[in-house]
């Protein structure tokens, strides 16, 4: 697995699966495809982790979670859409797993997400302060289904550790539901074909 090459220690870890009635082709495709934030659950809880960053800017952060909320019809959340919040694709072997890297300071109301995430990010480790995520998704045949599995882990700077693991301890239920609701939305995509 690329992730256990990338990420071989770290503070936190977080895994879930199902079972795809598709190829491991049609599965992978389906990651880069397939509404990431649909039903009312992921909308609310990605929601919500924005209402720090709106109080700081209110005017601006009123209307980002009114965007949030009210996507129009057909509107989807896709993987390209997280790109662009900072969120990094920073290794991928297709059809079999896709690894994404984020930088930061996710504790803090804005995230202080660093763009520049690499492969060489996670050989040298976070720099002080901040903590890496590598996110992946798996996708293994299993007879006619395919095993669909998502991994997050984190590891933080020393003086980080402590203020991500209080983080992580209040968010993680709310961040297991939006893996699980995720899995689900690129199952449903993928079984469309």
């Amino acid at each position: 697995m690329i992730l256990d090459a990338l990420m071989p220690r770290y503070d936190a870890d977080e895994v879930h699966t199902t079972l795809v009635h598709a190829a491991p082709a049609s599965v992978f495709a389906a990651i880069r495809n397939a509404d990431l934030a649909s039903g009312p659950v992921p909308r609310l809880l990605l929601m919500l982790r924005a209402i720090p960053a709106a109080l700081l800017a209110p005017r601006a952060g009123l209307e980002e979670l009114k965007r949030r909320w009210h996507r129009g019809d057909g509107e989807k959340v896709r993987l390209a859409d997280f790109e662009r919040q900072g969120f990094r694709v920073v290794a991928e072997r297709a059809p079999e797993e896709l690894v994404i890297g984020l930088l930061g300071q996710f504790w803090t109301p804005r995230g202080g997400l660093c763009a520049d995430v690499t492969r060489e990010t996670f050989a040298s480790g976070p720099p002080a302060g901040l903590a890496l995520a590598g996110w992946n998704f798996t996708v293994v045949a299993r007879g006619e289904f395919s095993e669909l599995r998502t991994e997050t882990r984190v590891l933080c700077a020393e003086d980080a550790r402590w203020k991500f693991l209080l983080y992580w301890s209040l968010i993680r239920p709310g961040s297991g539901l939006i893996r699980r609701a995720m899995l689900s939305a690129i199952r449903r995509e993928a079984e469309k074909v």
